[in-house]
Parts: C-alpha cells; sequence; structure tokens
C-alpha cells in the first residue's frame, strides 16, 4: 500500500502533533483577523470549526466503518490537539512586531544602546545591518531614557569589521537617525561604539567563525600573496556557515535568477550532509544509535556557530527529534517530526514565524512529504529512483511555496525544479569537498592545492549551471489567489491518479 499520508489507511487517521501545529497555525497567522472579531462573530467561528470537524469524523468512518470507536477516540484526541494548538498560536503571536518602548518620542531619538543579537551582515557596498535589542534611547538636550524591543540597525561600513570581531552579544552604543518603516523601526547609524564585549562563550563562538572564515579568505599553500582568496571560498563560507556576505555578485544573481536561491540558506540539506558524513564515519565504531547521539550533539554544536536561522533551527529541531525517536521514545514519522518541530519553534521563537525563510521552510518540506511523496510513489519503476526521488521532491517543493512566493514576489520560477535536481547533488559534492579542504589545512601534508584544484571545478560547475537556467524566463505573476488554486488542484489531481495507478497495479494478476 502507498505510503502517501493522505491514502495509508494507518495514517489517514488523525496525529495529534499534526492537530496541534494545524490549531497554531491557524491561529498564529489569522491573528489580526481573530483580534478584530466582535464578540458574536466567535459563534460563527465556533460553527464553522465544528462543521470542519464533523466532515473529518465522517470521512474516517467511512474509512474504518469496523472501528468506529476507535476513529471516535482518534477524533477527540485530534480536536483536544488542535485546541492547544489553537491557544499556543494566539499565545505565540500576541508579542509578535510588537513596537518598541523607546522612552522618548520617537522622532526625537537621536542615539541607542543595547545588545547585538544578530551577527553583523555586510550588504553591498560595504554597509552592514543587525538586531539590536534595545536597552536605552537618547535625544537632543541630553535627555536618556530606558528602552526595551528589537530594532533593525544600518551600521556603516568603516563599522563592520569592528563588529565582526566582537561579534553578537557585545554592547553597543550608536548614534544616528531612527526612521519607522510601516510597522518597524529601522536606526541608520553614523558612528558605532562598543561598550562591552560579549560573554565568554559567544567570544568562543566569533572565534571560531573568524577562524574558519580565514581559511576560506586566503591560501594554504603559501604558493600565494595574502589576502589572494581562492574563487570558491566565499561559496564554502556560504554553504557551511551561512556567511553569504563575500559571495560573487554575479553568481548570488544567478541562483535567484534560477530559481534555487534556497541553497545557500543553511537548511535540512546542508545539516544532513554535515550529520550523514560524520554517521559515515563514526556508525561502524559506535553503532548506529550512539553515532546518532554524536551526531546530535555536533548539530547543537554546529547551530551555536552558525547561527540560528529559521530554516536551520528547524532542521536541528527535526534531527534532534528523530535522535530522541531513535532511542526507542518516540515514534518516528517524518510529517509528524514536522509538525513538532513546528510547534516547539514557534513556542520558543515565536518571532522568526512571521519570516519569509521560517515559511518558505516549513512549506517546502511539507510539500515534500506530501506531495512529493506521493509522486514519488507515482513514479516509481517508471523512473530511476535517483531521478524520480529529486525530481518529485522538488516538485513538491516549489507546489507548496508557489503562492507564498508569488505573493511576496510577484514571480515564479519553474525552472527552479530542473536547477535544484541539478545544483542539489553539486552542493552536497562541494560542501563534503570543502570540509575536506578545511581538515587538510590542519595536516603538514601538500592536499590543499589538489583541493582547491577540484574545488575550482565544481565551483565553476556551479557558476555554469545557475547561469545558463538563470537566463530562462520565469512567470510575472501579481495574484496569488490563482497560484494557490492551481496548487490545490495539482495535488488533488497527482492524489487521483496516484489512487487509480495503485488499484490498477493491484488488480494485475500475479504470475506465480
Amino acid at each position: 500500500m502507498s505510503s502517501t499520508i493522505l491514502l495509508q489507511k494507518e495514517k489517514l487517521l488523525p496525529i495529534p502533533a499534526a492537530g496541534a501545529a494545524i490549531g497554531m497555525a491557524a491561529s498564529y497567522y489569522t491573528y489580526p483577523f481573530l483580534v478584530s472579531l466582535k464578540p458574536g462573530y466567535y459563534l460563527v467561528f465556533a460553527l464553522l470549526l465544528g462543521l470542519m470537524l464533523a466532515v473529518s469524523l465522517i470521512r474516517v468512518l467511512k474509512f474504518f466503518p469496523g472501528e468506529k470507536n476507535k476513529a471516535l477516540l482518534k477524533i477527540g484526541i485530534l480536536t483536544v490537539a488542535a485546541a492547544v494548538g489553537f491557544s499556543l498560536g494566539i499565545a505565540g503571536r500576541k508579542n509578535v512586531n510588537a513596537a518598541p518602548d523607546f522612552g522618548l518620542q520617537p522622532d526625537s531619538i537621536i542615539a541607542v544602546s543595547g545588545i547585538l543579537r544578530s551577527d553583523p551582515r555586510t550588504l553591498h557596498g560595504g554597509s552592514g545591518m543587525g538586531s539590536l535589542e534595545l536597552s536605552g534611547t537618547s535625544a537632543q538636550g541630553g535627555l536618556r531614557a530606558s528602552a526595551s524591543g528589537i530594532i533593525t540597525v544600518f551600521f556603516p561600513a568603516w563599522s563592520i569589521p569592528g563588529l565582526a570581531e566582537f561579534g553578537r552579544g557585545s554592547e553597543i552604543y550608536v548614534d544616528g537617525r531612527l526612521t519607522q518603516k510601516e510597522t518597524s523601526y529601522l536606526f541608520n547609524a553614523s558612528s558605532v561604539h562598543i561598550v562591552k564585549g560579549a560573554g565568554a562563550l559567544e567570544r568562543l563562538r566569533t572565534s571560531l567563525r573568524m577562524k574558519l572564515l580565514e581559511k576560506f579568505q586566503s591560501r594554504q599553500d603559501g604558493k600565494y600573496s595574502d589576502g589572494a582568496a581562492p574563487v570558491w571560498g566565499p561559496l564554502a563560507s556560504a554553504l557551511l556557515l551561512g556567511m553569504r556576505d563575500d559571495l560573487d555578485v554575479d553568481l548570488a544573481e544567478g541562483f535567484r535568477n534560477s530559481g534555487c536561491a534556497h541553497i545557500l540558506v543553511l537548511s535540512g540539506m546542508h545539516l544532513a550532509v554535515l550529520s550523514g558524513l560524520l554517521a559515515f564515519l563514526l556508525r561502524r565504531p559506535l553503532g548506529i544509535r550512539f553515532a546518532t547521539l554524536a551526531g546530535a550533539l555536533f548539530v547543537i554544536v554546529y547551530v551555536f556557530i552558525a547561527g540560528s536561522q529559521p530554516s536551520l533551527v528547524r532542521s536541528a529541531i527535526m534531527y534532534l527529534i528523530g535522535a530522541v525517536s531513535l532511542w526507542g521514545f518516540l515514534k518516528s514519522r517524518p510529517f509528524s517530526l514536522l509538525c513538532m518541530a513546528f510547534i516547539i519553534q514557534l513556542i520558543f521563537q515565536s518571532e522568526t514565524g512571521m519570516t519569509l525563510s521560517f515559511i518558505l521552510s516549513y512549506l517546502a518540506l511539507a510539500g515534500i512529504l506530501t506531495l512529493g511523496a506521493t509522486l514519488r510513489n507515482l513514479l516509481r519503476g517508471r523512473l530511476p529512483e535517483i531521478i524520480s526521488g529529486t525530481f518529485s521532491a522538488s516538485v513538491g517543493a516549489f507546489v507548496f511555496t508557489a503562492p507564498v512566493v508569488v505573493f511576496y514576489f510577484g514571480s515564479l520560477k519553474p525552472i527552479g525544479i530542473i536547477t535544484s535536481i541539478l545544483a542539489g547533488p553539486l552542493s552536497a559534492l562541494f560542501m563534503v569537498l570543502s570540509l575536506m579542504a578545511l581538515a587538510a589545512s590542519f595536516l603538514p601534508l601538500p592536499l590543499w592545492t589538489f583541493f582547491d584544484f577540484i574545488l575550482t571545478l565544481v565551483y565553476r560547475a556551479f557558476e555554469f549551471t545557475v547561469s545558463v537556467l538563470g537566463k530562462v524566463p520565469g512567470l510575472s505573476i501579481s495574484n496569488p489567489a490563482p497560484v494557490l488554486v492551481f496548487s490545490l488542484l495539482f495535488w488533488l489531481a497527482i492524489l487521483f491518479i496516484q489512487r487509480r495507478d495503485y488499484g490498477r497495479r493491484n488488480s494485475i494478476a500475479s504470475f506465480d
């Protein structure tokens, strides 16, 4: 029987984690609508929710006529889980996008101070930006006040090296001008003063990041002058550490134009390559369970060093839950792991739920685990597994994220399905070779030149692939509604075809 979640009887029954995640997403992303409702409309909302549950109950009982009591119990569990998730979603969203408390009139503020909560990013032209957790504000005339909240600060180019050296967690004081953009505040700094360095743990993290970046920013074979970085170095920094500041502008544009910019965002693919390589090296001496435990420790350290990017945190949570399930404490179901990660991340990082990276990350993986799995089953035996697997995953991710992409960017890049199939294996190979080059740089062996040559070839292959496919024109679409309808119809059509195909295959007489 198909492994598709929606078609398999044993998986059609509600999963508590899925119910809680759906309820949480419903309240989190409709929070502005919910708080705007008059008291009388809550009854209408409750009736609609009850109707949806009734329809679900009828559907489940239709598939399980002999297990009505069990089905009713599952529906009850799903309802309770959805209600709990609904409450958690409201609690999580309540404080998101809350306006900072400046303590003074915003238009009078000329300086702010606080803790740098993110690694400063270098922008085109040399300037930078970062998130600042406010502790105080200053206005003309010597007025000062305590403040709270988080704002985005744009730093002058000359201050970026110092900020990068002291790193996340440093206490800074900046002069400049505060501006408001829609519902958020931005501070354009003209001068930057580092009041206090970060704590010991953050300083260790920054030091490790800087040393790793230095390995990719200079030649290690002694044949080149200082400062002559390998051409592939910035891409290695991007794929391994999420540092895209020095990435070639044309290459970055090629990734965007070819519809595979997600490859540059640290996510499950990157974590899978790194943890998979570690598991491969440790599985035989330690065994699968202890190798997974070592992988879990590595994931925690890696996320700490690379930074808590939403898609990377999602992948790390799923890996850690999967490691727990491997020890027998939980049942391991990929879709259930995704739902649990969604709940945990929204509880502890509520503000990230509104970021585009968070939304696209969860939608893409949901598409891979549902539509992608169905399409993969449909193509099984018709295409080689290595092709059908990557193609199905690309289609699933593309269809599920298409409405959101159109909403934010007003265009679609269908060529991204093909680009991902080609660039995905290239990125995995490039990451493994980069790690090997990194290890070689610490050894007293003349291996760096060899890895430099191979990595340059892979980099040029990357460059050629995204450059050629990036020339394929995309689709300019201003309204996401038709795309959403098409995505739903496409999903239903694949389900229908898969079900017909499953019935046809089972009707074929056996040769035995």
